[in-house]
């Protein structure tokens, strides 16, 4: 229980970090210029802390927990990695098959982003909880 709680902490402070750097420098570049008058100015709070919420149980579930069993940076790596891709998929497939302004540009930049920021976060959770445990 111990490992669960602290991996999913690190996890979630690592993965909503690096997403809000990505997404404050590149909102505008990226995403704002397609999505047009579809995208907020800011952004509603709630909806974005259940994700990150949920999204870092996944990491943890999928990747990082796999990682810790095994003793390996690479079983996280690449299961955070399929965890982000096949995720992210879904979210960016699915609002270009239902929305007007989504464009196979910014579904293959989110896509990618997904599958690095997921692989990346899960590998450096794997890193620092490794390094916690052998404190405690």
């Amino acid at each position: 229980m111990k490992t669960s709680l602290i991996s999913y902490i690190v996890t979630l402070v690592i993965f909503t970090g690096i997403d809000f750097i990505w997404l404050g420098r590149m909102g505008d570049i990226v995403y704002r210029p397609v999505m047009g008058n579809m995208a907020l100015e800011g952004f509603r709070a709630a909806p974005a802390v259940v994700f990150y919420l949920i999204f870092a149980a996944g990491v943890v579930y999928f990747a990082v927990s796999p990682a810790l069993a095994s003793g390996q940076w690479q079983t996280a790596l690449l299961k955070g990695a399929l965890f982000g891709f096949f995720a992210y998929a879904t979210y960016d497939l699915t609002n270009q098959a239902t929305l007007k302004n989504w464009s196979t540009f910014l579904s293959f930049v989110d896509l990618g982003w997904g599958t690095v920021l997921t692989g990346v976060s899960a590998t450096l959770s794997f890193l620092l909880v490794s390094f916690i445990l052998r404190l405690v």
